[in-house]
C-alpha cells in the first residue's frame, strides 16, 4: 500500500476508534467537528437529493466511514447500499450499526481502495460521495466512479472548497486535524472541472456556508444559536449568488452524471453551473 493510503488509514483508524472517544486526545484530534453545527441546509439538501434519486436503486456509499449516511440511504428505500472504506475500524463500525438498526441485510460493508475498486463497471446506480475526494488522487477517483456507474447513473458529492483563504489558513494552522495529504488537496473549482474528463455532465447544483459560519460559537446557547443561524442561512442564500462571493463558500454540492467508459476522452466542456 503506497504510503500516503497508509497514513489516511492510521489516521482514520484513530479517528473511529471506540475506546478513545473519551479521551482528551480524540477530543483534539475532532476539534473541527463543531463547524458541522451550522451544516443542517447543506445536509437537507443532499437528503432530498437522495431522498428522489434512491429509490429502488442500488447505490456506493463512497468511503462510508462508520455507515451513517449508508443506513440512511436504505431507510430511504433503496434496493441495496454497499459502502466501502480504507479504515478497517470504520467498516466494522458500520456492520455494528447496521445489524443494531435491523437492516443489514440491504447493506452490505467492504474494506476496499477507492482509487482501485473491485466492483465490475457498470455496477451502481448511484454514488454517495462525502468529503472524501480530497483525500484522493483526484483522477484517479473520478475514472473509478465513472467505472461502476450505470451508463444514466448519478455521483452526488458534497465537498469542502479550498478558496476561503481565512478558512485555509485556519486548517494550515490545525494541522493534526488533517493528513498532509488532505491539506495540499482542498477542492477548487478547477478540480471540479477534472471531472469533465470522465462525465459529460458536471453540474454545480449549491454552495453553502459563509455567513452561517459566525454562528459556530453560539452553538451550545440554542436560544441564541437557533434563531442566528436561521438568519445566517437567509443571508448565506443571497450573498452565495453573487459571482464575486459565491466561491468563497465552505462547502460545494456537485453532481456527476453521463460516464464516459473511454479513458482516452477528454471533453473540454466548462462546469455547468445551475446555481
Amino acid at each position: 500500500m503506497e504510503s500516503r493510503k497508509q497514513s489516511e488509514r492510521e489516521f482514520h483508524n484513530l479517528l473511529r476508534d471506540k475506546k478513545l472517544e473519551s479521551s482528551v486526545h480524540f477530543e483534539s484530534l475532532t476539534a473541527n467537528k463543531k463547524y458541522y453545527s451550522i451544516t443542517r441546509k447543506s445536509l437537507k439538501f443532499v437528503e432530498r437529493w437522495l431522498s428522489q434519486k434512491c429509490l429502488g436503486k442500488k447505490v456506493l456509499d463512497y468511503c462510508c466511514g462508520n455507515g451513517g449516511r449508508s443506513l440512511s440511504i436504505a431507510n430511504l428505500g433503496a434496493a441495496q447500499v454497499v459502502g466501502i472504506d480504507i479504515s478497517d475500524a470504520s467498516i466494522e463500525n458500520a456492520k455494528i450499526n447496521a445489524s443494531n438498526e435491523g437492516i443489514n441485510k440491504k447493506l452490505q460493508y467492504f474494506v476496499m481502495d477507492a482509487e482501485n475498486m473491485k466492483f465490475d463497471s457498470n455496477t451502481f446506480d448511484i454514488v454517495y460521495e462525502a468529503g472524501v475526494l480530497h483525500h484522493l488522487n483526484l483522477e484517479r477517483a473520478y475514472f473509478e466512479i465513472a467505472r461502476v456507474l450505470k451508463p444514466d447513473g448519478h455521483c452526488i458529492c458534497i465537498e469542502a472548497l479550498g478558496h476561503n483563504k481565512i478558512v485555509h489558513f485556519y486548517r494550515k494552522m490545525t494541522p493534526h486535524l488533517r493528513t498532509g495529504w488532505e491539506l495540499e488537496h482542498i477542492l477548487k473549482k478547477k478540480h471540479i472541472s477534472m471531472a469533465n474528463n470522465y462525465f459529460s455532465k458536471v453540474e454545480i447544483i449549491g454552495l453553502f456556508h459563509l455567513a452561517t459560519l459566525a454562528a459556530v460559537p453560539f452553538r451550545n446557547l440554542q436560544f441564541i444559536f437557533n434563531p442566528l443561524l436561521k438568519f445566517m442561512e437567509f443571508l448565506d442564500s443571497l450573498i452565495l449568488r453573487l459571482p464575486l462571493i459565491k466561491w468563497q463558500a465552505w462547502q460545494v454540492v456537485f453532481v456527476l452524471s453521463k460516464p464516459s467508459k473511454d479513458s482516452n476522452k477528454v471533453e473540454q466542456n466548462s462546469v455547468k453551473a445551475i446555481i
